[in-house]
Parts: structure tokens; sequence; C-alpha cells
């Protein structure tokens, strides 16, 4: 996880900019956008909800959306919910398992302090 330290503080600091010039109370939708506003400023690579298939015996039995793909090396997961549940991290470690993906970050800028309400996971 070390390796990836210098891409998620990059990361988390683009979204410590976002929260503290909108506030929390907002769509999840109005902070990705405007977290990829930051991440275009800070000139790192993403993907957004990006299809992920997920198959069983050879059948397509569902498909993820992952909120962003950074570098191809870090998983985003916004939120904004009152707080983060056990439910949130397991979904996000998910996406993190099908995409390979070992480092991921779970948001929630439905918080009085952005810092406080990220989570750094790691697979």
């Amino acid at each position: 996880m070390y390796e990836h330290d210098p891409l998620t503080r990059l990361i988390i600091g683009c979204a410590i900019e976002v929260h503290r010039h909108l506030g929390p109370g907002l769509l999840e939708a109005t902070y990705e956008e405007a977290l990829c506003v930051g991440l275009n400023e800070a000139k790192l690579a993403y993907k957004r909800q990006v299809r992920v298939p997920v198959l069983y015996k050879g059948h397509l039995i569902s498909e993820y959306r992952p909120d962003l793909v950074v570098s191809d090396r870090v998983l985003i997961e916004v939120k904004s919910v009152e707080a983060l549940h056990a439910v949130h991290q397991a979904q996000t470690l998910a996406y993190m398992r099908v995409l390979q993906l070992p480092v991921g970050l779970l948001m929630n800028f439905n918080s009085a302090l952005l810092r406080t309400s990220i989570r750094r996971l790691a697979i």
C-alpha cells in the first residue's frame, strides 16, 4: 500500500478541496462530478462509472459501477450519508477485489470534517 501513498494523498487533497467549497449535504453525484474537476486540475487520469461485469459459471449475473478508478491503481467510492457503515466498506472492498485494485478510498462527504470520514482500504 505504501507505494500508493503519494497518489492517495493527492486524491484526498482534491476531495478536501471539494468539501471545503461545497460543504456537506449535497448528493453523491454532485461530489463525484466536483471531484472529477479536481482530479482533472491535478492532471490525474481517472475512469468514471466503469462497467464491471460479474460472471458466475460463464454467465453475466450482474454489473458493478464503481464511482472512480484513478490512474488504474486506486478505487474511489463517494458517499453522502449520515455515517459510514460496514456495508459501505464491504461494497468498496468488493469493487476492489473484482477490479484487482489493492487500494481504495471510501469518502463520506456528508460530514462536518471530511478528513475524519475517509477510509483508506487495502487488500
